[in-house]
Order: C-alpha cells, then sequence, then structure tokens
C-alpha cells in the first residue's frame, strides 16, 4: 500500500518534468535547435535570436553570455555551431553520436561535460521483461560566454530548469558556469528519484519472496515461469539488470563532479565551486545506495532460492513417502505371485482376506508414520 502511495506521488512529478522542447511547434530556430537565448546580467533579452546574431550581441556588451540548447542535432546541423564558438572536433564527435559514458574534459577555450539522464519507468507489475529505467544523454558545453547543451533521448528536457532559472536572475548573473552546475544538480536529484523509484519495486519483490511459503514458491516458480509475472528469479535478474543500467549512469559522474568540486579552474567561478560540493554529496548518497541494492537483491535472489531448494526437498520426501506405502502391496503381491506348490496359507479359505487386511494395516500404519513425521 505505501509502495502504490509513492507511486501516485511520484507520477505527477514526472509528468510535470517531462516537458520535450524538442517538438517541432516549440522549435522555430529549427528542427535540431531547441532554444537561443542572450542573458546580460542574469536577466533574458527578449527575443529569438540566431546563433550569430546571439554571440555578437554578447560579446560586443562584455556582460553576459549566450545559451543554446540543441536535441539530437546532425552533423551538418551542429557543424555551423561548433565553427562559430571553436569547439573541438573530438567532442563535437562525442556530442553528435552520443552513447559516452559521463566524463569531464577541458580545452583551451571550453569545458565538455557528459552526464547520463535517467528516467524511471512506470508500470504496475515487475515482470521478467520490465524496462525499469531509461537513459539518455546531455552533453554541456561552457566556455566564458556561452552555454551549449546537447540532449540525447526522450527524457531529461532542459525547458523547466531553464524557466527556473530565469526566475533566479542573481544565479544566472554568475555566468556559464552557473548553468552547468544547475544541470548537474538536476541530473543527480533524479537519480535520487530514480533510486528511491527502483527500492519501492525491490520491496514489493523481497515482500513478495518471504511471503510465500516454500511449496507455494516450488509451485509457483514453474507456474509463473512460463508466463513471466510470478515472483521467479527471472523478476530479480530484470531488476538487477536494470539497476546495473543505473550504476552505469551514476558510478562514472563521480570523478567529474570531484574535480569540478575540489579543483580550480578558469571557467568555473569559484562561487560555484561550492554548490559542486552538495551535488558531489548526493552522488556519493546515490552510489551508496546502488551498492546496498545489488548486495540486497543478492540477498534476496538467494533467499529465493534456497526456497526453491526447500520445495524440492518436500516434494521428493512425499515421494519417497508414498513409494515406501506403495511397497508393502508390492512386496506382498511379489511374494504370493510366485509359482510354488506349498505356500503358507494358499490353500486356506480366509487366507486371502487376511493378506489384504495384514497389508492394508501397514499401508496405513506407514502413512500414519509418515503423517506424523511431516512427510505427507
Amino acid at each position: 500500500m505505501i509502495s502504490n502511495l509513492r507511486k501516485a506521488v511520484r507520477l505527477p512529478q514526472q509528468r510535470r518534468r517531462g516537458v520535450d522542447l524538442s517538438h517541432p511547434a516549440r522549435s522555430p530556430l529549427g528542427t535540431a535547435v531547441v532554444n537561443c537565448a542572450v542573458y546580460e546580467k542574469g536577466v533574458r533579452q527578449p527575443g529569438d535570436h540566431p546563433a550569430e546574431d546571439a554571440v555578437r550581441r554578447v560579446r560586443e556588451s562584455k556582460d553576459g553570455f549566450v545559451w543554446i540548447g540543441l536535441h539530437e542535432p546532425s552533423e551538418q546541423e551542429f557543424a555551423g555551431i561548433a565553427e562559430l564558438f571553436g569547439l573541438h572536433p573530438l567532442a563535437v564527435e562525442d556530442a553528435v553520436h552520443a552513447h559516452q559514458r559521463p566524463k569531464l574534459e577541458r580545452y583551451d577555450s571550453s569545458l565538455f561535460t557528459v552526464f547520463k539522464t535517467v528516467c524511471y519507468v512506470e508500470h504496475d507489475r515487475l515482470t521478467e521483461t520490465s524496462e525499469v529505467v531509461d537513459t539518455g544523454e546531455i552533453m554541456v558545453f561552457t566556455g566564458a560566454d556561452f552555454v551549449i547543451t546537447v540532449r540525447h533521448g526522450g527524457h531529461g528536457s532542459l525547458g523547466p530548469l531553464r524557466e527556473q532559472l530565469e526566475s533566479e536572475p542573481e544565479q544566472l548573473a554568475v555566468g556559464p558556469s552557473a548553468v552547468l552546475h544547475a544541470i548537474a544538480d538536476l541530473v543527480v536529484d533524479d537519480y535520487l528519484d530514480v533510486a528511491a523509484a527502483v527500492q519501492d519495486d525491490i520491496d514489493d519483490v523481497e515482500s513478495e519472496v518471504f511471503a510465500e511459503s516454500p511449496r507455494r514458491t516450488g509451485s509457483g516458480e514453474r507456474r509463473g515461469g512460463a508466463k513471466g509475472s510470478g515472483t521467479g528469479a527471472g523478476r530479480i535478474y530484470q531488476l538487477k539488470r536494470e539497476l546495473l543500467e543505473l550504476k552505469r549512469a551514476v558510478a562514472p559522474l563521480g570523478g567529474p563532479l570531484h574535480a569540478l568540486a575540489t579543483r580550480p579552474m578558469a571557467l568555473v567561478d569559484p562561487h560555484i565551486t561550492t554548490y559542486f560540493r552538495d551535488v558531489s554529496d548526493h552522488l556519493e548518497r546515490v552510489t551508496e545506495q546502488i551498492t546496498a541494492f545489488d548486495e540486497l537483491l543478492n540477498s534476496i535472489l538467494q533467499a529465493h532460492l534456497a526456497q526453491v531448494t526447500v520445495a524440492q526437498n518436500e516434494d521428493m520426501r512425499r515421494i519417497s513417502a508414498w513409494v515406501a506405502i506403495l511397497a508393502v502391496p508390492t512386496m506382498v503381491c511379489g511374494i504370493y505371485g510366485m509359482n510354488f506348490e506349498h505356500m503358507p496359507e494358499k490353500h486356506w479359505t480366509f487366507g486371502y482376506p487376511l493378506v489384504m487386511a495384514v497389508t492394508l494395516t501397514l499401508c496405513f500404519l506407514i502413512h500414519r508414520g509418515f503423517k506424523r513425521n511431516g512427510w505427507l
């Protein structure tokens, strides 16, 4: 019940964040350019500016920066912007082709930062094929008077973040490094939200595993395996795979954030460095959570396999008990089925009823003994 309430609260929050500014109706500057804005003293200047005009205006005033947002640009679409701002070819190649691990690279006139974005995929019930974590990427070029963000994937829109920063002009007045910090903070906050959602799934699996009796676990494993909906090893392995996907996004970011929080950089305002320390602390917290989740899933998997083993042992004991019971009539029939003339009670009128009575009595006593010992 608690996990259901958490999901109900979490869903509206994710819907509010899911604003996709890459839609053509909201991209008047082109299919890849989501937004191009000029900020002077932390205040956004009115109008939509082409990149060339925005750069010229900022460099003439020497008091502001330009923020260009792109969504999955092609090489041709990004070539003009890369030449205009003098971006390094290796960083441009990474930004266009994506599928990069989180990193921080310093060039002569810019910083290139890669963030892995994550999104929790809502589902009614975890199955063996459920997708739990969806990933994307945000690349950030930071210079003295520009910020270029390149987003890959269907989530992680920066539109709400841009609006939030514009409502705090004193923060934007610090410069491009303030935008870099805000993006890092947003990405790590999403890590925290996804980790909390994954914890709900782990709690559900754990409750179901330990709530099932060994007998039900053994039979449910066979029935659930075919449909993919039972509490089986498949569901736990699927959750471990999705947790590994989250770990690949979170763990490599520790080095870049640590560098931003501890090393003086020409393009990062010293005032912002303190804020990066807070983001780095949050990232360490998520990393510790993921490590704990992985260990917990290992324990749950071992417990589940132990329950399956117990169920199989009980089945074997039950089968062995019935074999022992059926061994009595089998033995009697085998003895009296031999072709000997002189056998006890063979020609006696009450011989057959007596043998049947003795056989049934022995079967009853053996069955009662197994029942008392819990074998049946």
